[in-house]
């Protein structure tokens, strides 16, 4: 089984060395996506390195800032394309642990679509800036409110088998920025697709 995990980049020159030391860590087989939006730093370079050294290292280096959600896109459909079993999505500035890789991959096989949640238990954001709290539980009672989904929605943070859910559904979204990520769950969930959150 061919596995991918995707993630996109905007100016994480001091997060991608950590972050693929944790993924390597981790003694899954899997290949690594990089899709940056034009970052101004040293991520290219960095990434471009990566993949001098590791042929499972791959990206995507597109010319402008496009959005979280057009990188998920592009990346998705690369993946698709490959023929790749499996995607996980991830962010690149170290708030998404690997470690969990192996327990999202396990509930991939059980149900449809697996995505990470910050309110399935206590503190889980503790440690976060009071601003970025704020922003999250924001977002999540507006999504909870308006489309009806208990779930985290707003996490890039997602696990699935290609075979379970259909390309086209990632395009129904018509948002190319951090709404993406709710449509697609509120698609997922409207077409009756099983949805699994891990804390």
């Amino acid at each position: 089984m061919r596995s991918c995990v995707i993630i996109p980049t905007l100016n994480e020159e001091k997060n991608i060395l950590k972050l693929y030391k944790k993924i390597l860590k981790t003694k899954i087989n899997l290949d690594i996506l990089f899709v940056d939006d034009n970052s101004t730093d040293n991520t290219r370079l960095i990434i471009k390195k990566l993949s001098k050294n590791n042929k499972k290292v791959k990206f995507i280096f597109r010319n402008h800032k496009k959005g979280i959600g057009s990188a998920h896109k592009d990346a998705i459909k690369y993946a698709y394309k490959k023929k790749y079993s499996l995607i996980i999505t991830m962010d690149a500035d170290g708030t998404h642990d690997p470690k969990y890789f192996k327990s999202m991959i396990k509930k991939a096989y059980m149900y449809d679509y697996v995505i990470t949640s910050r309110f399935k238990k206590k503190n889980l954001i503790k440690d976060w800036p009071i601003e970025r709290k704020l922003i999250t539980y924001t977002r999540h009672i507006l999504v909870k409110t308006f489309l009806g989904l208990s779930h985290d929605a707003s996490g890039a943070y997602r696990c699935f088998l290609t075979k379970k859910i259909p390309l086209d559904i990632f395009f129904q979204s018509k948002n190319n920025d951090y709404a993406f990520f709710w449509e697609i769950t509120y698609q997922i969930k409207l077409q009756h697709y099983t949805i699994y959150e891990i804390p």
